[in-house]
């Protein structure tokens, strides 16, 4: 009504009158448009995470390369071979640290002490390997598919000022995850933990660790060496060189994430939708995204579902001749809710997180089509069941057998999809269609997928109560 007067009636009347024939026509292509920009969000991520576990060298350094980007030692993920890891790690120089530390005297004055250079060493030492532990055990987190790293460590050396490796090895997923990492002496366990580890701090014959800080021989490890022979070192600028390596280390965190990204879920004004409107299209006939060919399932029929479905399953239960709401019962390993949270349905849309909701009705042609998303990966461990039901409205006295045309249709971003024709049963007014289960093969977990279609005559409260919801 923009630029309509307060007293232009007839003209205020008639453009109310147009706003309530646009407005379904409107939510409708919004939510188709979203729908399709999550198809695709979902995909990407899917390819992502693919890449990721497949260890693919360019994302999985860029992914562990922004989880090192704000740790205290610079590190840098340099390559993969295989399901090994390569990580540089700039070390602290020992000639950071103070000579001295706060202590008292024999009469309990304070005071401060000098260290001796052993103490110091050890002071240097630990921290070395509170640093190479916390490195492994992010860059582990952050790749999965990784199962050894082989981390080389630089420092400045105390006696010529030159960077050199004063640390390498490989340690493997299964040490850095065995042990606890809790006292301050844990730190030096990285000494023993992995495989061909030197170090250039070493124990004597007597048992006392070194005090001298020398460089590792790299010369049997070219990688190294020619890490080592291109670095930029200048002993004249002193810290100059130290922070431009560490700069170095840390430029690889690409620049373009740190601007903003574009929101994808932007909702778009009614003014823009109605001027990119320009060819007329059916208000209740919305474009949606083209589904591709499913696996047609009977009653009873199960069949397990690939991984990548775990990660992203779209359900969309298509019908006509009467009205319908999807539900969703998330259940344990007796098919019963262990909380009212694992109910989904009109009233409460979403559940565990968001790994599993409803995401609401539109039409399709002479059809209409409600859809949900469940992301089985992100459901807790307890849930061993997804139960997907519909159910009529009891009021209204119609059952299942008013239902025509009723489909179940699950996709996944591979393009894997599946469809099961439910019984117009006219003896029930609510029905589980199909059901999603967890299940151990050949000794690892999957989910399954059964296609059921039986229900109950007495409606959503009888498949509620059947599923350990409190229907009072």
């Amino acid at each position: 009504m923009a630029g309509l007067g307060i007293f232009a009636r007839a003209e205020r009347a008639a453009a109310k009158r147009r706003a309530e024939e646009d407005a379904p026509a409107y939510l409708a292509a919004e939510e188709a448009r979203l729908h399709v920009v999550h198809s695709e969000l979902t995909a990407e991520a899917g390819q992502w995470w693919q890449a990721l576990v497949a260890n693919d060298e360019e994302t999985v350094c860029e992914a562990v390369n922004y989880a090192f980007s704000d740790n205290t030692a610079a590190g840098c993920a340099v390559g993969v071979d295989g399901a090994v890891l390569s990580v540089v790690m700039r070390q602290q120089d020992i000639d950071s640290l103070p000579a001295q530390m706060p202590g008292v005297t024999p009469s309990g004055r304070p005071t401060l002490k000098t260290l001796s250079k052993r103490d110091r060493t050890l002071w240097w030492l630990t921290s070395m390997g509170s640093n190479i532990v916390a490195t492994l055990k992010e860059a582990f987190a952050v790749a999965p598919g990784i199962t050894a790293i082989d981390l080389a460590v630089l420092t400045r050396l105390p006696d010529t000022q030159r960077l050199g490796f004063v640390a390498y090895g490989r340690w493997t997923r299964q040490a850095i995850e065995a042990g606890p990492w809790r006292e301050t002496t844990d730190a030096l366990r990285f000494l023993d933990i992995g495989q061909d580890v030197a170090c250039s701090v070493t124990t004597t014959a007597s048992g006392n660790l070194s005090s001298a800080v020398k460089p590792l021989d790299t010369s049997r490890l070219p990688g190294l060496q020619s890490l080592l022979d291109h670095a930029q070192d200048d002993p004249v600028s002193g810290d100059t060189a130290l922070a431009g390596l560490d700069e170095d280390l840390r430029a690889n965190v690409p620049a373009a994430h740190s601007a903003p990204l574009p929101d994808r879920y932007r909702i778009r004004p009614f003014a823009e939708w109605k001027s990119q409107s320009a060819c007329p299209t059916p208000p209740h006939a919305p474009a949606l995204p083209s589904r591709a060919p499913a696996t047609a399932l009977t009653p009873g029929q199960n069949l397990v579902l690939p991984e990548e479905a775990w990660q992203g399953l779209l359900i969309a239960f298509s019908f006509a001749g009467a009205d319908a709401d999807l539900t969703l019962f998330l259940t344990d390993a007796d098919g019963q809710v262990t909380c009212d949270e694992d109910f989904v349905f009109y009233n409460q849309p979403a559940t565990a997180q968001g790994a599993a909701r409803l995401l609401g009705e539109q039409p399709d042609g002479p059809h209409t089509v409600e859809r949900a998303a469940l992301h089985l990966a992100a459901l807790p461990t307890h849930i061993q069941h997804v139960t997907i039901a519909v159910n009529m409205d009891v009021d209204a006295g119609l059952t299942c057998g008013a239902l025509t045309h009723a489909s179940l249709y699950m996709d996944c971003v591979t393009g894997a999809a599946w469809t099961f024709q439910p019984p117009a049963d006219p003896g029930v007014r609510a029905m589980a269609i199909a059901e999603l289960y967890r299940h151990t093969s050949n000794g690892r977990e999957v989910w399954k997928l059964r296609a059921v279609g039986q229900g109950w005559a007495d409606g959503l409260d009888g498949l509620a109560r059947a599923h350990g919801v409190n229907v009072t």
